[in-house]
């Protein structure tokens, strides 16, 4: 007797290996792709190199978009900001030795500021690793020992088979609170071989959340609840984890003052009455923070800024959350919470009580009258009116990128930034030439909103083969150049500590504004009296555009010294 399923033909075990067989062709780069397909990238940043062609053949041969800037470190940077303001891992391609090591600085950065960053680098050939010294080109003795004490960690691949896993991993490390940049390694030659494996598919690297101990946020709940005088610090930790929503309700419902940290910019409402903005560089502020009988610190390390060059020394109860571990108490001792902010924010209103303070508003307004009149009673009326005019022509939702420059120095403390995620600078870590590749990535990460770049002329120089990037992927970013002729801050540094000797702070420079336009890159010089209306017309206009802004500016007089 016959049935009819003896009648079904079944493929040969040919022909099922033939159905199985990866297309001819495909190599450890390509593995490396659709890794990065499988789990969401659609961007990558680099530069090509020797040993990292396979890898950029593959990428050139896929649906990634490929974007390419001039240096590594400002691919690095790039790479950094298009994380920041997506909360994506964002993959970085680069070559071995020369060209790795170029992306260290943009990499410490992103590190110190906890960007997702998924640095993917080549390799020597395998013959070449382990102390062989073969002698190939950029062999160096241990090239991630370069990186282990800079990226939060690092994975190497030396089979085909390991890459997806490795990619993976290092995906999921990077976007597991606290975010931060990874290394991936992978030699030359691995990325060059065909590959039998089958084309992956069905990658998963969810990073895990860190959520509060329930015995760690009762008793903070306790003490909030019971304080008489509760003071916030928001730092950057609160805007990673989108939770400026929770803090606002809950320092509304314990009506306690909040501060931003310089990295916490728009975590909280400038105008606000709670609001005491982010003037933590002041004696003022410092002596209202230690006078708070419980002061909460979400998202922050309370590191050299955001204590006022450690001269903070605060007399009450501090509840810190903080998700990187290493900074649980590392500068004051605390009842540590290792959680993301949402999530510790959402366990405090769920459990605190809310407190009556009728006083709070006018010990904010107190405090802020000081610090404007420690303000008023030096000469500083043109660095205050150049942040008015550049806050009145920047749309409200663009996001702005500030180098280490006088200007941006004033940002950190007198900037509203209206909205969390939206003004960043290079604070980490503190290195020069951040902010044009900077909004160069936030461009690309939100087309068709105008980005502003802000630099003097020492950090420019840092950045101005990046003019050609900006036009060749029509950016909208407009570069506001500062020019004073020099490293401006520390010029002011060393006058006030060397008896007014300067060393190495005078430059150079080039017309920035003709060297823009043999870009093809629209350019003029702008007066503080003109700047309002010129970034408001540069802003608005498609496209990349530079303005030079001559100007010789102060800082506020530091209260730290002394």
């Amino acid at each position: 007797m016959t049935h009819d399923h003896d009648l079904v033909l079944r493929p040969t075990e040919a022909q099922t290996a033939a159905a199985l067989a990866p297309p001819p062709g495909r190599t450890g780069g390509d593995l490396v792709v659709e890794t990065l397909r499988g789990l969401g990238a659609t961007t990558v940043f680099g530069l090509p190199g020797q040993h990292a062609l396979a890898l950029f053949d593959a990428v050139g041969r896929s649906d990634l978009r490929l974007v390419g800037l001039r240096t590594e470190n400002n691919a690095a940077f790039a790479a950094d900001a298009y994380g920041r303001l997506t909360g994506e891992a964002v993959p970085l391609l680069l070559s071995t030795g020369p060209g790795a090591l170029m992306s260290l600085p943009a990499l410490a950065e992103a590190a110190a500021a906890s960007a997702p960053v998924l640095a993917i680098s080549s390799q020597v050939p395998s013959a070449g690793l382990g102390g062989g010294r073969r002698g190939h080109l950029h062999e160096l003795r241990e090239q991630s020992a370069s990186f282990r004490d800079v990226v939060k960690s690092v994975h190497i691949a030396r089979t085909p088979s390991q890459i997806p896993s490795v990619v993976a991993e290092a995906w999921e490390s990077a976007l597991t609170a606290p975010h931060g940049p990874v290394w991936v390694e992978i030699p030359e030659d691995v990325l060059r071989a065909e590959t039998v494996i089958p084309q992956v598919t069905g990658m998963d690297a969810s990073p895990h959340e860190l959520a509060p101990r329930p015995e760690l946020t009762a008793l903070a709940a306790h003490w909030l609840s019971r304080a008489a005088r509760p003071v916030i610090i928001a730092g950057g930790g609160v805007v990673r984890a989108d939770a400026a929503g929770k803090l606002r309700q809950l320092a509304e419902r314990l009506n306690a003052p909040v501060v931003t940290t310089f990295g916490g910019k728009g975590a909280f409402p400038w105008t606000h009455p709670l609001s005491l903005q982010s003037w933590l560089e002041d004696r003022h502020m410092t002596d209202f923070l230690e006078d708070a009988d419980v002061l909460l610190v979400v998202g922050s390390g309370l590191g050299e800024l955001s204590s006022n060059y450690h001269t903070f020394f605060p007399t009450g109860r501090v509840v810190q959350i903080e998700a990187d571990l290493g900074k649980l108490e590392s500068n004051h001792p605390a009842l540590g919470i290792h959680a993301d902010a949402r999530l510790a924010l959402q366990a405090l209103l769920e459990t605190v009580e809310p407190r009556e303070d009728e006083d709070a508003p006018a010990r904010v307004r107190a405090v802020l009258s000081d610090v404007a009149a420690r303000l008023a009673a030096q000469d500083l009326t043109l660095e205050q009116e150049l942040l008015t005019s550049i806050r009145s022509a920047l749309p409200a939702r663009s996001p702005s990128f500030w180098d280490m420059t006088i200007l941006a120095y004033w940002a950190w403390s007198a900037f509203d930034a209206k909205h969390p995620n939206t003004m960043h600078s290079a604070q980490g870590a503190g290195g020069l030439g951040y902010a044009f590749p900077a909004a160069l990535g936030a461009a690309l990460a939100e087309p068709g909103t105008p980005v502003l770049a802000v630099s003097g002329d020492g950090g420019a120089m840092y950045s101005v083969a990046e003019l050609a990037t900006a036009k060749q992927y029509d950016l909208d970013v407009t570069w506001l150049i500062v020019d004073d002729g020099g490293y401006g801050i520390l010029r002011e540094y060393m006058t006030d500590a060397f008896d007014g000797r300067t060393a190495g702070t005078e430059l150079t420079r080039p017309d920035f504004a003709a060297l823009a336009a043999s870009f093809g890159i629209p350019a003029a010089t702008t007066t503080p009296a003109t700047l309002r209306a010129d970034l408001a017309e540069s802003l608005a206009t498609p496209g990349p555009s530079v303005l030079v802004l001559p100007a010789t500016l102060k800082m506020f007089a530091p209260t730290h010294l002394g």
